[in-house]
């Protein structure tokens, strides 16, 4: 038989032939597999609110950088995918280029927190934490990365503090909510999130991540199992594999008073663009972000598109404005082999031209 698919019996059994050779390799390779953990590199606790804790990075050298960078991620998943595992960290990247790290674990939350507000997340876990670098290093401002929906309280901190911050960068972070391309965004449009919220309370973790699965439901439901076959003969790549299914399957449920007003305000107000952000009685306005502001964004990011990313050069007040496109998704931003080359390099050469080193 010929054609485009130029499928031949002789090629089918080779395939066969392979399939099982994979399989019967599976056994084995599982045997050698322990239990895999995210999260690589030392840290220490140093400062506590409650369920949500402000680790330091310990690198191997002592950090060059005067100002500590403090990274603050995402609520709905872990924040250790920046800190994956050994060669897929952007962590130890800048640990190795000499900056001083902190990041935030936000914790799980559980029904004591189903009442928690924007305010908290950010005035005080955020600014708690910031507040606690400042004092630690006897400083005025610091370095702040924020993440996702990180990147978006950081906006809003830096717009409501900006004598506080120093630098700011945000990474896949969406300003923007309604470019036509944000599936997610259109999804919520009509929801009526009051119902939603006061029906369940805290938003359960699981219906938030079928949520995230179901906009790409063929890539992250079906075949990324069906290639992990051709993964069953090597330890090493299924142990990575593992270990990325277990920090996504690793997600915190949603406090449901933020949960609402995250979805009211950012996707279906749009209030980065159109105003009406309010943060414990305060009005976000990204043009009181003057200070130097490097934004990075992936280029096949199906979660936050680019043009929701790049809103962000015309709302800013700053007149040192940075942009990164990172070919990638939203997830190979952190852990694939060019971003452990670019993204860290990038990071500190910008912020080495605006701070002091040792």
């Amino acid at each position: 038989m010929s054609g485009p698919l130029a499928i031949t019996p002789q090629g089918l059994a080779e395939e066969v032939v392979k399939l099982q050779g994979k399989l019967g390799s599976a056994l084995g390779t599982l045997r050698q597999v322990d239990d895999v953990h995210y999260g690589a590199t030392e840290r220490e606790e140093v400062w506590r609110d409650g369920k949500v804790v402000l680790y330091r990075f310990r690198g191997e050298g002592k950090p060059t950088a005067k100002v500590p960078l403090l990274i603050s991620y995402a609520l709905v998943n872990r924040p250790y995918m920046v800190d994956l595992q050994a060669d897929r960290s952007i962590v130890k990247g800048l640990l190795e280029r000499g900056e001083d790290v902190y990041i935030i674990d936000w914790g799980y939350p559980d029904r004591s927190d189903r009442f928690l507000e924007l305010e908290d997340c950010i005035e005080r876990f955020l600014g708690g934490a910031v507040d606690h670098l400042r004092r630690a290093h006897k400083l005025d401002a610091i370095n702040l990365l924020g993440i996702c929906q990180g990147g978006a309280f950081s906006l809003c901190y830096a717009a409501l503090h900006p004598d506080k911050v120093r630098n700011l960068i945000t990474m896949v972070t969406p300003v923007d909510f309604h470019t036509p391309d944000n599936m997610l965004s259109n999804w919520v449009q009509e929801m009526d999130v009051d119902l939603f919220v006061d029906t369940l309370g805290n938003v359960p973790a699981d219906l938030m991540n079928w949520c995230y699965l179901m906009l790409k439901p063929f890539r992250l439901n079906l075949q990324k199992y069906v290639g992990l076959v051709d993964i069953l003969d090597d330890p090493k790549a299924v142990e990575d594999f593992l270990r990325m299914e277990k920090w996504i399957f690793d997600s915190p449920d949603q406090a449901g008073e933020a949960f609402r007003q995250f979805l009211k305000q950012f996707y279906q107000g749009n209030g980065f663009v159109n105003g009406g952000i309010d943060i414990g009685g305060r009005e976000v306005h990204l043009g009181l972000v003057e200070m130097p502001v490097l934004n990075i964004y992936a280029e096949q990011d199906h979660l936050v598109p680019p043009d929701a990313s790049r809103a962000l050069k015309g709302l800013v007040g700053s007149k040192d404005y940075t942009e990164l496109s990172f070919r990638g998704g939203h997830i190979g931003i952190y852990v694939s082999g060019r971003a452990q080359k670019e993204v860290p390099q990038t990071i500190h050469d910008w912020l080495a031209k605006r701070g002091p080193r040792g």
